[in-house]
């Protein structure tokens, strides 16, 4: 399955990216192709090759900048829901939606990769989100630990969002929700939460929140919880820390922001 569904030189490119009708519509094809596969007791199982998002090159300052990472972001787990099994990006290197740049510095997208790599583990997670539909959620079972990453994609521009999970052991299964706030700053302010039984006061979470540099979309730095991240001299990637937050506070989203939350002493039967 091609992972190629925009135009490079579409004039609402960006407007698309950050579309959530958009990028819901890329569900129908993951859909059936899991379907298909289902129906025909097949032993093949769904990848997505060549995936550039925007075929002919893509767009500089576009596919090879931060705001692409809502698009990458929200394909990983979209595709990991239907159970497809390998991803194949386009490319490491060359046109305008490489991991790297020519001159091998990591785009905004290698890092959000990097986290996927390091948190999210191959058990997938039923994950919604209620209040607004510019919110996209993902969760798996942590890789790390026994513990939960909540995959949190903001891509509206004006609100920020204070979401409160809610895990259901019983459907392995996480909630969140927020109500929204008409004036002042915009900010939506989560309902009440419910925390499993045996979860601890003073236990911690671990929060890795991307933002594009200087708020820019189309910039190709990014942010890793306020501080920018940059290889060293010697091409080494740097060290990608969290933050550390209680865990029964709200998750907190900056307007177009990402967040991955990994909650390490939360201990789902599905991920046990």
């Amino acid at each position: 399955m091609s992972g190629a569904w925009l135009l490079g030189v579409d004039e609402h490119l960006i407007e698309k990216i950050l579309d959530p009708n958009v990028l819901n519509n890329v569900v129908n094809t993951f859909r059936d192709l899991q379907n298909i596969l289902k129906s025909s007791k097949t032993k093949a199982v769904a990848w997505v090759g060549e995936s550039g998002g925007a075929y002919n090159s893509g767009r500089n300052l576009v596919s090879n900048a931060f705001v692409y990472s809502f698009w990458y972001l929200d394909q990983l787990g979209m595709a990991s829901t239907y159970n497809t099994k390998t991803y194949c990006r386009q490319s490491l290197i060359g046109g305008n939606y490489g991991l790297l740049s020519t001159t091998f510095v990591p785009n905004p997208d290698y890092y959000s990769a990097l986290l996927w790599h390091r948190l999210m583990g191959k058990h997938v997670l039923s994950a919604s989100f209620s209040g607004t539909k510019n919110l996209r959620t993902y969760a798996h079972c942590a890789k790390p630990s026994k513990g939960v990453v909540l995959l949190l994609i903001n891509i509206d521009g004006n609100t920020t969002v204070q979401a409160q999970v809610t895990f259901n052991s019983h459907r392995h299964s996480i909630h969140s929700h927020h109500q929204r706030h008409r004036k002042g700053s915009q900010k939506s302010r989560a309902t009440a939460t419910q925390l499993p039984r045996n979860y601890r006061e003073g236990i911690t979470r671990e929060e890795y929140h991307l933002t594009a540099k200087d708020g820019n979309l189309h910039s190709q730095a990014v942010l890793l919880n306020g501080k920018e991240l940059n290889v060293n001299d010697f091409g080494e990637i740097p060290a990608l820390e969290p933050i550390h937050v209680k865990a029964t506070d709200q998750v907190t989203m900056a307007p177009f922001s990402i967040a991955f939350v990994h909650f390490s002493s939360t201990i789902l039967p599905a991920c046990g």
